[in-house]
């Protein structure tokens, strides 16, 4: 077994954890950073679905020594687990997105970065060194040069993966949002966009001029006018230019397949139904990540625990390997090791590592992962299973309608 950590007498549980975070925020930072689309009911149930499933645990097999380790893009992690992109970092905690970094080198966790970090995809990739390959979160914007360019500095400073996220043709109603009327403080900024560029890039004129021109004009969402789509204009924000109702299966994903590999693998982030997962695998991308924006976009849709098997089920019946990541709603390493019992061969964190963020920083981030990570650890030896593959279906039961188990 791992040499025990000294406990954090305050904080023994990521609901905890909620908690002391809450009290560190300001409410315009805690709503953006909680809400759920409308009335909040898949927010609450990407959580809740996890009670429906009870664990099946094997008795007298040797755990003495338990292994949480898993591949990643060619990297050992240290759990099945990894940090997932969430935006605008520096509104919990100063440091923002590289105390997440640094928590996640020292912790031996991977990285997914928003693109609407409060920190430059550089900077992070520096804080987490050569050896951590991040994975960048991208909305493919109307203007591809934007995008492309992107793609090209994250592909240099060396991220192994790009993740498409795919569920927001248009963004979810977030009430809270909208009563608050919602903007990133003067004194933070959208890092990756509207920047100085470097020295080679300033010897691209055109690219220059474009940007200026974008920064001179107010951000318009993209809309229809009623006889013709009107793209977004303007300086790039996050509400005006996220949003992107014009992505298509056979243009898009080509195309950034084309822009990424060989370097960076190409992921699709917000897949909820067995069909996309085989559209996802006809148009050959590398994995899949079963999302539903955290509650945050369409409300009323399955929790992504609800969804996984069904894709699970689609991608092995193209007789494909392509890995199927799963997000949302895990508080705790019981709901990780349900997840990867239902065919997940990894999941992600967004919300509990911004409460650790704003509870302490750095710290606060190595906290709430050492957190799941002794959670999945005693479950897996109270389970009975030493390495992370031997996880199955065979280890849970599922409460049915009428209150009775039954096998998966």
């Amino acid at each position: 077994m791992s040499k025990v950590q000294p406990h954090d007498l305050q904080c023994l549980t990521i609901d905890q954890l909620e908690k002391l975070a809450a009290e560190r925020m300001d409410k315009q930072t805690r709503d953006y950073y909680n809400e759920g689309a409308d009335s909040g009911t898949t927010l609450a149930e990407n959580k809740s679905a996890y009670q429906k499933y009870r664990i099946r645990p094997r008795v007298l097999r040797d755990v003495s020594f338990i292994d949480t380790s898993v591949e990643i893009f060619g990297f050992k992690n240290s759990i099945p687990l990894g940090v997932a992109p969430t935006a605008m970092q520096r509104l919990a905690h100063q440091d923002g997105e590289l105390a997440t970094a640094r928590a996640c080198k020292k912790e031996g966790v991977v990285m997914g970065l928003s693109s609407f970090s409060t920190t430059s995809l550089e900077d992070v990739k520096g804080a987490l060194g050569e050896e951590h390959p991040g994975l960048l979160q991208l909305y493919l914007f109307e203007d591809r040069e934007e995008s492309k360019d992107l793609i090209a500095r994250a592909k240099k400073a060396g991220y192994k993966a790009v993740a498409l996220t795919v569920d927001t043709p248009m963004l979810g109603r977030r009430n809270l949002e909208i009563k608050n009327q919602f903007s990133l403080p003067r004194h933070l900024k959208s890092a990756n966009f509207n920047r100085e560029g470097t020295e080679s890039e300033k010897e691209a004129k055109a690219n220059i001029a474009r940007k200026r021109k974008q920064e001179q004009e107010a951000s318009q969402a993209g809309h229809h006018d009623g006889s013709q789509w009107v793209s977004p204009t303007g300086r790039i924000t996050f509400h005006s230019h996220a949003p992107n109702p014009t992505l298509d299966w056979e243009r898009d994903i080509d195309w950034l397949k084309q822009q990424c590999h060989p370097e960076m693998e190409v992921w699709v982030k917000g897949i909820a139904t067995g069909e996309d997962a085989i559209l996802a695998c006809h148009h050959g991308v590398d994995g899949i990540i079963v999302s539903n924006h955290g509650g945050r976009q369409l409300n009323g849709a399955l929790a992504t625990i609800d969804m996984l098997p069904e894709v699970v089920e689609a991608v092995r019946s193209m007789d494909r390997k392509m890995p199927v990541h799963v997000d949302g709603g895990i508080r705790h390493g019981t709901d990780v090791f349900k997840a990867l019992a239902l065919g997940a061969d990894f999941v992600w964190i967004g919300r509990p590592v911004l409460w650790g963020l704003a509870y302490n920083g750095q710290e606060g981030v190595e906290l709430c992962l050492k957190l799941i990570n002794d959670e999945i650890r005693l479950c897996m030896g109270l389970a009975g299973v030493t390495k992370v593959d031997e996880i199955g279906k065979e280890y849970l039961a599922k409460i049915n309608r009428d209150g009775f188990m039954s096998r998966l």
